[in-house]
């Protein structure tokens, strides 16, 4: 067990290291307590966290697809709230990367409850930093079920040594491209592909 903590523990030093900020968490009996660490930067942007995480994503320049689906979906006053969350973030390349047409389509009047499905998928309750997302791999045999605003589960496990995968009810994998950005109320993950709900 404690070869498995620090294992873990080096994993995510690395992790975050790779992000240009090391992370770290507060004490074992409070994971929503984090150190006063730079977070990375997004598209050159920088993310605040003393700022919530729907006004930070919305300053960056990679996330207008989401940030258009989340208030879609109504949830931007949630993100404004205390929280904590965190919101797993695809990118407006991995909205692109869907099939033609898939990623608009939720934003069309009339598809209010298909944006809230999907953008709440995205939304997980709790402050899943790398470390606690590596944390709960490694005491669960390799796979962490993360419980959903929408109800669903994302899966989070190891893709090799060092990089955390999440996984859809579909068998859809994204890679987290940019770990840990914290906000006053949570923090982000920003992912590579679109995962959602089956």
């Amino acid at each position: 067990m404690q070869h498995m903590a620090i294992a873990a523990a080096a994993t995510a030093l690395f992790i975050g290291a790779s992000t240009g900020a090391v992370t770290t968490v507060g004490p074992k009996s409070d994971p929503d307590v984090v150190s006063d660490v730079a977070n990375p930067m997004v598209a050159g942007h920088a993310m605040l966290q003393n700022v919530d995480i729907y006004d930070n994503a919305s300053k960056s320049p990679e996330h207008t697809t989401l940030v258009a689906e989340l208030k879609a979906a109504g949830l931007a006053e949630t993100l404004k709230s205390k929280g904590p969350y965190t919101v797993f973030a695809p990118t407006d390349a991995a909205y692109e990367a869907l099939p033609h047409g898939a990623e608009s389509t939720i934003l069309q009047p009339g598809h209010q409850a298909a944006a809230a499905k999907s953008a709440s998928y995205l939304v997980v309750k709790g402050r899943y930093d790398s470390q606690r997302l590596l944390k709960l791999i490694n005491e669960n045999d390799g796979q962490a079920k993360l419980t959903t605003m929408e109800g669903g589960a994302i899966i989070a496990m190891l893709n090799g040594p060092t990089n955390i995968a999440l996984m859809d009810q579909k068998g859809n994998v994204a890679d987290i491209s940019i770990y840990d950005i914290y906000q006053s109320n949570g923090v982000i993950q920003v992912i590579d592909k679109v995962i959602g709900p089956s």
